[in-house]
């Protein structure tokens, strides 16, 4: 896992090698990468879908999947931590810790995944291993732990000292097969000696026994040191800390024995949590081990051109064979496996039988969606789902021609069910079919692959942003429903309190009802009324958010209050309530870092100023100047072509998803008259 472009797959590639799963080298620059097998990933040499493969090192198998680092593509990253046991996290050692390394690093926080880091590009221009250090100390606010050096920096990098044996690491040949081991160069035996000690005493704050040593001033046994990394780095309270270029072949086999001796097997971990079907409040665990009960969690989906519909597995506990039923816990629905496929990026190999800590695809699997977990019908578990961001951008679709309409739905419909942050919506007012995503890119990728891998040709619309609405003012606001439907009479009446809520807080429901003036079998159709109401707003229709509503009064009629006519009192109050509390538009609010010469950083700030951006920061890195700030969506579509105009191709951005804030009016006033067709 790694911010883009920092040598995820290229370090993958190297992995494949010298495990013996493949043959040669596979280069992302000349779209050889056998992880890159998407036509769309060999064009563009990004990472765009994550792709699972199995090698073996020292009688070990290995599990890996190698993710994206493109901030539309975060989704891969995430579900991915979510079945795997660890990580490495891969760092440019020119540019260090960037925005997207910092993004992976909170998902794997999220879920408690031990990792291990690689610095990467020790032989480019302006490396430097310490500031990268530095940096994952001040911006992850982690405890790295080296464990290496780079004997040389830039041209003259030629290899590493190992600070647990005290040894140098060369590679001789091209292809970095061949290995040389040696003592310590006297040129940096003072630094060893400094950072060893720096290593032995941050290990000792975790292990007793080397503590003891470090007291007694005695040197600990490599072993005992590597027991202390390990049990440390399964805790999470360090992490290990690689070098090399692995472009250059160089540092790779190092970090697949710390695989083998650092990060954990499926038993080290806790066991796998979830909860009884039965009974939600009850938690149940499931032990690594084949003996136990069948469980585990679905968490991608992939169409095949030759095999139909894949679903990735993640398998915790017990075995199954081809041919057995599994039962989906989420639908409720009993399914034949027809086979196990073992992949390697887009291969397949077929297996008989699935055993616990494997990583499979499924084939005939029909009614599986992400995020579902898979069990023994007798001894049932729900594992925890998948959180997944909402889309931020949309863009109109439509095909070219009428023929092709039915076939463009089913289509979007597969993709949709492959990427949970991909939506189809059909717009009733304007008719349009819309398709919302994460980023520009991401649109760009799923229409290129209507084009090519479903044969459709379309038509695409402008982007739009997703807006939201929200309340600036408290209100108070009530509703007498009253109505004579089928012969007999429905009553209700509600008072509602509204308020705006904190940013990010969604929709905050407080029943303030005192004295039963509505039986508390109804309050929860109020809360529902409310519900509903907010899914579209009162100025141009968008999702309205950040509201809290209290249901302060009402009351009630013993012969004719129902559920449904408290539901409709509520939405109408709300809606009333909206108008009158002066209800604005929210936008998305985009983080953006530029990277530039400092000849062109005067140019880059006075445009996104005029983007209505605001400046947060501007340091240095190296010779480069980097930029922050934050924009609205809405003003940074086609950035990536100006930037690169105003820098004459030099300068490199990202943007990333931050937070929704107020519009200003007169820009409110501008897209809601866009939208409408209603100018103030």
């Amino acid at each position: 896992m790694a911010h883009i472009d920092a040598g995820k797959t290229t370090l993958t590639e190297r992995i494949l090698f010298y495990t013996g799963k493949t043959h040669k080298i596979g280069e992302v620059h000349n779209g050889t990468a056998e992880m890159d097998w998407m036509i769309q990933e060999k064009e563009r040499g990004i990472t765009i879908t994550a792709a699972a493969t199995t090698c073996y090192w020292k009688n070990t198998r290995v599990n890996i999947i190698d993710t994206p680092g493109h901030v539309d593509f975060t989704v891969e990253v995430e579900r991915s931590l979510r079945v795997l046991d660890s990580a490495i996290a891969v760092f440019d050692g020119v540019a260090g810790v960037e925005p997207q390394s910092e993004t992976v690093w909170r998902q794997a926080d999220h879920y408690g995944i031990p990792r291990i880091c690689f610095v990467n590009k020790m032989d480019r221009i302006g490396a430097d291993y310490d500031r990268c250090i530095q940096m994952i100390k001040d911006k992850l606010h982690a405890v790295p732990l080296p464990l290496q050096i780079p004997i040389g920096l830039e041209d003259s990098h030629a290899g590493v000292l190992d600070l647990v044996g005290m040894k140098s690491i060369r590679w001789k040949d091209e292809l970095g097969l061949e290995l040389d081991e040696g003592g310590i160069p006297d040129d940096l035996a003072d630094t060893a000696r400094r950072f060893r000690e720096e290593l032995i005493e941050k290990i000792a704050e975790h292990d007793d026994h080397i503590m003891e040593k470090y007291l007694e001033g005695t040197d600990p046994d490599p072993e005992d040191i590597k027991k202390a990394i390990r049990k440390a780095t399964v805790e999470t309270k360090l992490f290990p800390v690689f070098c090399g270029s692995a472009l250059k072949n160089k540092g790779v086999q190092p970090i697949l024995d710390a695989i083998i001796d650092y990060l954990p097997s499926p038993r080290d971990v806790k066991p796998v949590q979830g909860h009884n079907p039965k009974n939600h409040e009850e938690i149940m665990t499931r032990e690594a081990a084949d003996k136990e009960p069948f469980s585990g969690l679905v968490f991608k989906i992939m169409s095949d051109p030759y095999v139909g519909k894949l679903s990735y597995l993640r398998v915790y506990s017990g075995h199954v064979k081809a041919g057995d039923q599994v039962f989906n816990q989420n639908n409720g629905k009993k399914e034949r496996v027809n086979r196990f496929l073992l992949m390697h990026a887009n291969d397949r190999q077929d297996i008989d039988e699935i055993f616990t800590g494997d990583i499979v695809a499924i084939v005939g699997l029909k009614n599986a969606r992400t995020g579902d977990t898979l069990c023994d019908e007798h001894n049932p578990i729900l594992l925890e789902k998948m959180e997944f961001p909402e889309p931020v951008i949309s863009i109109a679709i439509e095909p070219k021609t009428k023929a092709d309409l039915e076939k463009m739905r089913s289509s979007l419909q597969r993709l949709e069910e492959e990427d949970p942050t991909f939506k189809v919506n059909f717009d009733p007012d304007s008719g349009q079919m819309l398709i919302s995503g994460m980023g520009e890119l991401h649109l760009e990728i799923i229409v290129d692959r209507l084009l090519r891998e479903f044969k459709i040709q379309a038509n695409i619309g402008k982007p739009q942003v997703t807006y939201k609405e929200t309340i600036t003012a408290a209100v108070e606001s009530s509703h007498v429903y009253e109505k004579q439907i089928g012969g007999k009479d429905q009553f209700a009446h509600v008072v509602l309190k509204m308020e705006p809520a904190p940013p990010g807080s969604g929709l905050v429901f407080h029943n303030g009802i005192a004295g039963g003036q509505i039986p508390q079998e109804f309050i929860p159709h109020v809360e529902a009324g409310v519900n509903d109401a907010m899914q579209a707003g009162v100025i141009a229709g968008y999702k309205m958010d950040d509201v809290k509503v209290s249901l302060t009064g009402g009351s009630y009629n013993e012969l004719a209050s129902v559920d449904m006519a408290y539901r409709i009192a509520a939405n109408i109050a709300f809606k009333d309530g909206a108008r009158k509390a002066n209800p604005t538009l929210m936008e998305p609010i985009m983080k953006l870092e530029v990277v530039s010469p400092d000849d062109y950083t005067g140019d880059i700030i006075n445009d996104i100023n005029t983007r209505r951006g605001r400046i947060e920061h501007i340091d240095f890195r190296g010779a480069l100047k980097v930029i922050k700030a934050t924009v609205p969506l809405s003003e940074v579509f086609g950035y990536a072509t100006s930037v690169r105009s105003m820098s004459q191709g030099r300068a490199s951005h990202t943007l990333q998803f931050s937070h929704y804030e107020n519009v200003p009016k007169d820009v409110m006033e501008r897209i809601v008259g866009r939208i409408t067709g209603i100018f103030y």
